[in-house]
């Protein structure tokens, strides 16, 4: 019970504390609402240093980069992910979900999906120690996107997502409240076409994606407004085609929180979350230098045999300003039919805990449709 509601306590501490830590100034991590929304979920990104904006279609393109659907060659395709989350601590705390792609004609697509995240169960006492009840508190999201070509090689989505935080404490005067709201992503997609390159072959592939743009929220009665977590993703890459059984790709991929910078000297409680997102790039009280250290910067990469077997590999960096979190992955994926199973494996590389540290991360997709291969 005591482990449960440690986690608990840690969870809501990132929430409501704007800074996590100040140690003569090394430290200055940004937080926001709803953190939930930027854990990877799936298989194969989490083997490849959890890079995924500018790999090739897959089941899991809602979390990434909407705009892939439009790329999809299964006319319809089903994804469901299963991720343990501080699993050295609890077994009932995790990220689940399930995500759909299907295609609309040659140039159109649509995709939704579901993420579900649990703290499981916590016994509440009063003063006495007497129980009191029970608590689930979780997190969930539901979204919808529109994905369209805009040319043989580029693609746009336009994703709207609905957001509910549950850590509401069914006693008596408690200050928490659910958390209900909307957000809006906005991702771009290019695939070259296969050319040569003397030895081998090779595409060329390049994505962003600006998610969960959307208002503040706060989870106390008349408390501090927290951010979303608006996040900006840009990466590329490039596979190396060999032969029709030997394909290689390499993706590189960087991330920012597009949400003011904790300033002790400033107040950004009247900061709107669209000012926010601007001033995000030039808030840093350490100025230019501590701008950068917000970008973390992913390397994955990914071979495949026969469309059938894949290996991977990846490392994810950030800073240690800005929460440290560095680890390497290996995943695996395995092609039988139309199923798809892939798993993964991370390695923590930093003298901070990763709640991820020494997990496998489970995910299925099925292919469910007509292969058009458009």
């Amino acid at each position: 019970m005591y482990t449960k509601i440690l986690v608990f306590t840690l969870f809501l501490f990132t929430i409501y504390n704007p800074i996590l830590a100040q140690e003569e100034d090394e430290i200055n991590a940004i937080t926001t609402a709803a953190p939930f929304l930027m854990i990877t979920p799936d298989g194969r990104a989490g083997g490849m240093g959890d890079v995924g904006v500018a790999t090739s279609p897959d089941f899991n393109n809602q979390h990434h980069n909407p705009a892939k659907a439009a790329f999809n060659q299964s006319s319809l395709s089903i994804g469901v992910n299963f991720t343990p989350w501080m699993n050295k601590l609890v077994n009932d705390v995790y990220l689940g979900g399930i995500s759909a792609t299907g295609l609309i004609d040659e140039k159109s697509a649509w995709s939704a999906s579901f993420k579900y995240f649990t703290l499981g169960e916590i016994n509440l006492t009063d003063y006495d120690g007497n129980e009191i009840g029970i608590e689930k508190p979780n997190e969930m999201a539901i979204d919808g996107t529109y994905a369209l070509k805009l040319s043989e090689g580029f693609a746009m989505g336009v994703t709207m997502r609905y957001i509910r935080s549950d850590f509401a404490l069914k006693v008596q005067d408690s200050e928490l409240k659910t958390v209900n709201t909307f957000s809006v992503d906005i991702s771009g997609f290019y695939e070259s076409m296969e050319d040569n390159y003397g030895d081998f072959n090779g595409v060329f592939r390049g994505g962003f994606n600006i998610s969960n743009i959307g208002p503040k929220v706060s989870y106390v009665d008349g408390g501090r407004e927290n951010f979303l977590p608006t996040n900006l993703k840009l990466g590329a890459g490039f596979d190396f085609i060999f032969d029709d059984f030997n394909k290689v790709n390499l993706t590189l991929e960087t991330n920012k929180l597009l949400v003011p910078t904790p300033n002790p000297d400033e107040d950004d409680s009247e900061i709107g979350f669209v000012e926010g997102m601007f001033s995000s790039f030039g808030d840093a009280p350490g100025g230019f230098s501590e701008e950068l250290k917000e970008f973390t910067w992913q390397v994955g990469t990914e071979y495949i045999y026969n469309e059938a077997f894949a290996l991977r590999a990846g490392y994810f960096h950030e800073s240690k300003m800005k929460g440290s979190r560095q680890f390497f992955t290996l995943g695996a994926g395995f092609k039988f039919k139309a199923t798809h199973i892939d798993v993964s494996y991370l390695f923590n590389a930093s003298d901070i805990n990763n709640p991820l540290e020494n997990t496998l991360r489970f995910s299925l997709g099925f292919n469910l449709g007509e292969n058009y291969g458009y």
